[in-house]
């Protein structure tokens, strides 16, 4: 994992460090005024999320407020003249959490078990959170020019991610479990992406075209499944 990281950041670069000595007419004076002509949009950003989670099998509901934090670096590559249109791979981060109603324990064989909590079960708190190391690559169009900051975006992309810390966390009367380590979890999430905004304020969407936990898991025969939808909004830096 640290091999592919490294790899993604030196690619990421590579066109800067061949540009270091290589001096460059870059800018038009428009008054008095120097203007970048090769900039580079929105390459820091941060969002919030509202998280559902969706294909849930029967009797799985979700309970209380279940939120994000994402965070990265996009490096920008415009791909036409008007530097209107271009190609973001990146690198980021994010933390998710999941309120509702699915146990996740274990038996005394160390293997993984599933409970679907009714309304009998007097408890406080069930949720699960995820922390991932995220790789966002997305086809960007937006309707800047070097002159102005203020703009329309639409993005659309995909993203692998990769979940190096779970912890699924139960309290209850007399009884608080919380587990981090779950076979049955599916650690690599694969998603598509969309975000559209004006200015200062962007929506965005991502769905998980592959279930948190693996098909094969069970409870009362029945798969767990459970694919996250993500809705929030995202802020630009540069």
């Amino acid at each position: 994992m640290k091999n592919t990281v490294l790899l993604l950041f030196i690619l990421i670069n590579l066109p800067s460090f061949g540009q270091e000595n290589q001096p460059v007419n870059d800018s038009i004076v428009v008054g008095e005024t120097k203007i970048d002509s090769l900039y580079r949009e929105d390459q820091f950003y941060f969002g919030f999320t509202f998280n559902l989670l969706l294909n849930r099998p029967e009797g799985i509901q979700q309970s209380g407020f279940s939120g994000g934090l994402q965070l990265g670096y996009l490096r920008d590559f415009p791909i036409n003249k008007k530097r209107t249109l271009a190609i973001a791979p990146g690198l980021g981060w994010s933390i998710n959490s999941y309120g509702q109603n699915l146990l996740v324990t274990e038996n005394r064989n160390d293997e993984s078990e599933f409970y679907i909590l009714d309304n009998d079960n007097d408890y406080s708190r069930n949720r699960f959170t995820n922390y991932l190391v995220e790789l966002p690559l997305e086809l960007r169009w937006r309707s800047s020019t070097p002159e102005s900051y203020k703009f329309w975006r639409i993005y659309a992309g995909v993203k692998a991610s990769y979940i190096y810390h779970f912890k699924s966390r139960y309290e209850g009367e007399g009884n608080n479990v919380t587990q981090t380590k779950v076979e049955e979890l599916n650690r690599w999430r694969y998603g598509v992406m969309f975000t559209f905004g004006y200015n200062t304020f962007n929506f965005h969407f991502y769905y998980s075209l592959n279930p948190l936990f693996d098909a094969n898991t069970t409870e009362y025969n029945r798969e767990i499944g459970l694919h996250p939808l993500k809705i929030g909004l995202t802020f630009y830096i540069l």
